[in-house]
């Protein structure tokens, strides 16, 4: 898990190609470089290497967070043996224990380390752009084969792991965090109609302009879930460094602690570096009360009273982070700042607290629970989408008037749930682009928390799309047919969000790059493709199953098949979303942070935000309670903040 960085000379159409710079100027390219990895040293503290093509048309940089093989031969850019093939890998690759004594067996290639990312150079040597097909994990790498003059950057299958790209003056940059290009000729500008289409959020858009740019029964349907989740959690135990888990205490981390543990003290597997004999280790984050961190009132169970239950269930190691109000706000910019986009929510300075818990205790690697409820079917806006359209895979029993009675009281309880946490409850509207993915309801509560209500008038002067049609543009019309003619609504909707929602925002601000933030490697079991494709295809009846008058539960098919390794409670909980909550105090710290933030001088730098809008923000979220009013104001303080720490300009009609 690491920060990579490259600058690539694009072809000059008079000429063969070109430098990126004069004949004598590889120091200048080298303190370019220099410049771009010292941004995202979080991501890998322990080392840094830089190469330059002799031509001086290719620069790779990276900095390395060690995992696999913590000697020398590790550190990157990673080069073949005979010196025509070069790469930088970003994340974890599984399984290459026995690709790499496959390879030597077949190919005879020469490994120069134990580096599990070594295995990039030489399936493509082996398999030339086939070589994709066979790597396994959470990763983003780019190689340049000499001999060919061929760049390739790819990611996972999730995106998991961040890759961006941007064209600027005749050189295609690519790093792993956007922040990255700052040095490297990139001027930051807001791409306006992005956010006010939530293309950053549902395609391949960014809040940045210039291309800153993924026959059988229910027991052994079980049964191959059971089987694949054990086999995803044993391929990313694997490490020359101490793993531990994240444990909330919901049933998605607990699965992953159980597994683990099962793997360790009943299968003697080592946790990484940590011998099998030892007890696995967990971390999870205890907020005060008053903080608003618990999910209800002051007489309610916190997540980390359940995890504690959990840790003691397992016989498992537990470390708790006493987190406050003033913490959280203490942590806001830095969190922003690494983000690099937008949160409605304040889970993500959490999730950010979280990650320094770890590393102060001496790990690197942490599994996470991310992934569980696109996977599974978790969410709550999904049961409008299951009854939506008759499970004709699968008898559940559910009477078709039924069906269609409770698909009717789903929608309505969802738009009424989206008013209460201040986002749009208008999930009944239809759109041109909604009614293309088969009128999904997942479609209309997917952009419910877009600003729109604080852009600055000039705005529509851009024409926006309705960000309905944003999400369905995304999708490819191979997919659109398949939705259409093949698909369960259900597996529709779980495609567009895990496409948006997921890979732009929860991978990213609770997950990659909160965790990196803290040169942590979170490594995410439920995204094997493996266990994803599997899950795929299980009936829609058996992910969220009808339980006659006591009414649904959901990510059934994930509850049975680990049932025997989790708590009764853990087992039997209501899903209760990782969010923060969105009422504080006035004259609070988080009070007292936005309103620094929230000027009118601020806004007025920004551009696109209109004071007007915003200057009433703050009594209504803090003062009045208003929910909408509060997420508001939290959203525009992170664009301040982002305004100030990347140099922004002023956003403009022109």
């Amino acid at each position: 898990m690491c920060g990579i960085s490259a600058i690539v000379a694009l072809a000059d159409p008079a000429q063969d190609g070109h430098r990126l710079r004069g004949d004598n100027d590889q120091d200048a390219l080298t303190r370019e470089m220099e410049d771009s990895l010292q941004l995202i040293k979080h991501r890998g503290p322990d080392s840094n290497g830089i190469w330059i093509n002799p031509d001086q048309r290719i620069v790779f940089g990276h900095n390395r967070l060690a995992i696999n093989d913590l000697s020398p031969r590790g550190n990157q850019p990673l080069h073949s043996a005979d010196g025509t093939i070069h790469a930088i890998v970003n994340g974890e690759l599984y399984g290459y224990e026995k690709l790499k004594a496959d390879l030597v067996q077949s190919t005879g290639y020469q490994f120069l380390s134990n580096c599990d990312s070594e295995i990039v150079l030489a399936l493509y040597e082996a398999y030339g752009l086939r070589f994709l097909q066979y790597l396994k994990g959470e990763f983003a790498f780019c190689l340049y084969d000499s001999r060919k003059k061929l760049f390739i950057a790819a990611r996972d299958r999730y995106g998991i792991k961040p890759l961006f790209w941007t064209i600027q003056k005749q050189r295609l940059l690519v790093a792993a965090e956007i922040k990255a290009f700052l040095p490297l000729g990139w001027q930051p500008e807001w791409d306006v109609r992005s956010l006010v289409e939530g293309g950053w959020n549902f395609d391949d858009r960014t809040l940045f302009k210039d291309g800153v740019r993924d026959v059988r029964n229910e027991s052994d349907i079980l049964q191959g879930v059971r089987d694949r989740l054990m086999e995803a959690v044993r391929v990313r135990l694997r490490a020359d460094v101490p793993i531990g888990v994240y444990l909330s205490g919901g049933i998605d981390s607990s699965v992953i602690a159980g597994l683990a543990t099962h793997l360790s003290k009943d299968l003697g597997t080592n946790i990484g570096s940590i011998p099998s004999k030892d007890r696995v280790t967990c971390f999870c984050v205890q907020f005060d009360k008053t903080s608003g961190f618990d999910e209800s009132g002051s007489d309610a169970l916190t997540f980390a009273d359940i995890a504690e239950r959990t840790a003691e269930y397992l016989g498992v190691k537990l470390h708790k982070h006493h987190m406050n109000e003033e913490a959280i706000a203490l942590r806001f910019e830095d969190a922003t700042w690494h983000c690099e986009h937008h949160n409605r929510d304040l889970n993500y300075v959490g999730k950010f607290a979280l990650s320094e818990v770890p590393r102060e205790l001496g790990f690197k690697v942490v599994l996470t629970g991310e992934g569980a409820d696109e996977t599974f079917t978790g969410y709550q806006e999904y049961l409008p989408d299951v009854l939506r359209e008759a499970d004709m895979a699968w008898d559940s029993g559910l009477p078709e008037n039924k069906r269609l009675s409770m698909f009717n009281t789903a929608e309505a309880e969802t738009a009424g749930w989206h008013g209460v946490i201040g986002a749009n409850g208008e999930v009944q509207s239809m759109s041109e682009g909604r009614c293309k993915l088969n009128g999904i309801t997942t479609v209309a509560t997917m952009p419910a928390f877009n600003p729109s209500s604080v852009f600055a008038d000039w705005t529509t002067s851009l024409h926006p799309l309705n960000p309905q049609d944003v999400i369905a543009n995304d999708v490819s019309p191979i997919v659109i047919e398949k939705m259409q003619q093949t698909w369960h609504t259900i597996n529709t909707a779980q495609y567009v969000w895990t496409k948006g929602h997921l890979a732009n925002q929860f991978l990213s601000c609770l997950g990659d790059r909160t965790e990196m933030a803290h040169s942590i490697e979170g490594r995410t079991p439920f995204l094997d493709h493996h266990v994803a494709e599997y899950v795929n295809n299980i009936p829609p009846s058996l992910k969220v199953k009808w339980n006659g008058d006591e009414g649904f539960t959901r990510k059934y098919a994930l509850r049975e098949a680990m049932k025997s390794f989790v708590t009764q409670e853990a087992y039997e909980r209501v899903k209760h979303p990782y969010s923060a909550p969105i009422s504080y105090p006035v004259d609070g710290p988080l009070h007292k942070l936005l309103g620094k933030l929230l000027t009118k001088a601020n806004m007025e730098q920004l551009g696109f935000v209109a004071w007007d809008k915003v200057k009433t923000l703050l009594d209504r979220g803090f003062g009045k309670k208003e929910a909408l009013a509060a997420r508001l104001a939290i959203i525009v303080a992170q664009w301040v903040v982002l305004a100030q720490r990347f140099g922004i300009a002023t956003a403009s009609q022109a």
